[in-house]
């Protein structure tokens, strides 16, 4: 803000004109079987030395903070968008170890009832079949 009353917005335009826009890297990892961003690399260009120079220090400060504010953001997402990834798989877990204490496993426990007590009874019978050809 500084900087325009001082110099106007031409003076902004002409502190603009001679720098690219940053370039951010994201590096990925698997944590938890999710795959995220672990962190980012920013590159803000640096002011090429045929570009004319901002007209007044108030520009050069706002140059250097909008450098230290795209590189916290870019940080900021990578971070944030890590805790949203992992946070929605933590969820869908939860989901799924829920369904498997609610449904599937005592429909398991019941069907693993079930074939201990034919076994037992298959058991049962063959002894008895035993026994009467043991008496024949």
């Amino acid at each position: 803000m500084r900087g325009l009353l001082l110099g106007g917005e031409q003076a902004l335009d002409g502190a603009a004109a001679g720098i690219g826009p940053a370039e951010v890297t994201v590096h990925w990892t698997t944590s938890m079987g999710v795959r995220h961003p672990a962190g980012a690399d920013i590159s803000v260009p640096a002011r090429p030395p045929t570009a004319a120079a901002p007209s007044n220090t108030a520009l050069v400060h706002a140059e250097a903070a909008y450098g230290r504010a795209v590189r916290a953001a870019a940080e900021y997402a990578a971070a944030h968008a890590a805790a949203e990834l992992v946070g929605a798989e933590v969820i869908g877990t939860r989901h799924r170890v829920r369904a498997l204490r609610r449904h599937w496993i005592p429909r398991l426990l019941e069907a693993l009832d079930r074939a201990g007590l034919a076994l037992e009874q298959a058991e049962h019978e063959d002894s008895v079949r035993r026994r009467w050809a043991a008496r024949q």
